[in-house]
């Protein structure tokens, strides 16, 4: 039997299958990791014009108080994160993570206030249990609905030029905007965000519409189709975490260097601080700071350090600190780039350590996160 006949599809499956994309399975899906120009065209052609990604895996997630009243919805969702979800003004999205009693982190998320509920979109390898999660714990005041709709990114410099195309306001929306529109007649919400460090848009569309607008943009002389592979070397790029990597119920958000993604409202002394599973521990780091942290990594030469390569103190890999959570080729910066955990007295940029790859020490640099320049449009 077919081992792919088990995975699931999204609407844009056979879209990939008739644009050349080599499939493997991911998240329980069967996803594009490529198309025939490679991982490496892919990559320079997100950063240099516009890539369009197929991210209909992931979880979207209605999330609207039982009450009507968006307030409800926003404090429910408050109990579940160390996130100012009160404070989000309608239109607008912001970065979270649910977090277990421990301060580890169960997934991360985006969370957009439209009009009087909350647009969740959620890891797709994490769905089923983010959907009991929330209905365990908020279920009883908030209704909790799995949208059956697709899901695309498009990213990259001409990203705005090519959307504006199809829906002229788009280039009205700030970074974090999130809008109702029509492209190509067709219903859909569109955010302006990315995964790729470039500007660019998240567009949510109905299933049976997916294709048509898919190969709207598709025909677009600056957009190409991209695969996963290259979605994982522009997120490296940017030093963005990857769920089950990077971040995990063994890594809390102050370890990860996600602080920025807690606002004043949540701290200690906040106006609603606490309240949120581990709030003892995170709110402690956050005040004391944590004894490891995330960090960018450059290892010395041509080859890339992976995931799971040790780290250390010494040449001689006597000293063990800690681990390399990604890692790859990094096309724009010309050269390899990691990320991992290190004890914060080794976390300053500059800093040398040393990874194991094949039985052998490599020289790597604490590096400073992002490797490359954002551009989104603040």
């Amino acid at each position: 039997m077919d081992d792919t006949a088990a995975l699931k599809k999204t609407p844009l499956h056979a879209l990939h299958l008739s644009l050349g994309a080599r499939m493997v399975p991911f998240a329980g899906y069967d996803m594009p990791v490529q198309y025939p120009a490679g991982v490496m065209k892919e990559h320079l052609h997100t950063r240099a014009e516009a890539g369009l990604f197929d991210v209909s895996h992931m979880g979207q997630v209605i999330v609207k108080a039982k009450s009507g009243s968006y307030e409800d919805a926003a404090l429910a969702l408050e109990s579940l994160v160390p996130v100012d979800v009160l404070g989000l003004a309608e239109g607008r999205q912001r970065y979270g993570f649910f977090t277990d009693d421990t301060g580890g982190i169960l997934d991360d998320l985006m969370i957009s206030h439209l009009d009087d509920h909350l647009f969740v979109v959620v890891n797709a390898a994490c769905k089923e249990a983010d959907l009991g999660h929330l209905q365990t714990h908020i279920g009883d005041q908030c209704d909790i609905t799995l949208l059956d709709r697709a899901l695309i990114a498009l990213q990259g410099p001409r990203a705005v030029a090519v959307l504006a195309e199809l829906w002229a306001d788009v280039a009205a929306m700030k970074f974090m905007d999130v809008r109702h529109c029509r492209l190509h007649d067709v219903s859909c919400l569109v955010s302006r965000s990315g995964y790729s460090g470039e500007d660019g848009f998240e567009i949510s569309i109905p299933s049976d519409k997916a294709e048509d607008v898919t190969m709207r943009l598709l025909e677009h002389p600056d957009v190409q189709a991209i695969g996963l592979g290259a979605r994982d070397s522009l997120r490296l790029e940017a030093g963005l975490c990857l769920y089950g990597n990077d971040i995990d119920t063994t890594t809390s958000p102050v370890e990860a260097a996600l602080e920025w993604a807690m606002q004043k409202a949540r701290r200690g002394n906040g106006a609603r601080a606490g309240g949120f599973p581990g709030s003892g521990r995170i709110l402690s780091e956050l005040e004391n700071g944590a004894v490891r942290r995330r960090v960018g990594l450059k290892p010395e030469g041509k080859a890339p350090v992976r995931g799971h390569a040790k780290l250390y103190a010494d040449a001689e890999g006597k000293v063990e600190i800690g681990e390399v959570t990604s890692g790859g080729f990094g096309p724009s910066v010309e050269g390899p780039v990691a990320m991992g955990y290190v004890p914060v007295s080794y976390a300053a940029p500059g800093t040398l350590v040393y990874a194991e790859v094949r039985g052998k020490y490599l020289p790597t640099t604490v590096s400073a996160l992002p490797f490359v320049t954002p551009t989104y449009k603040r």
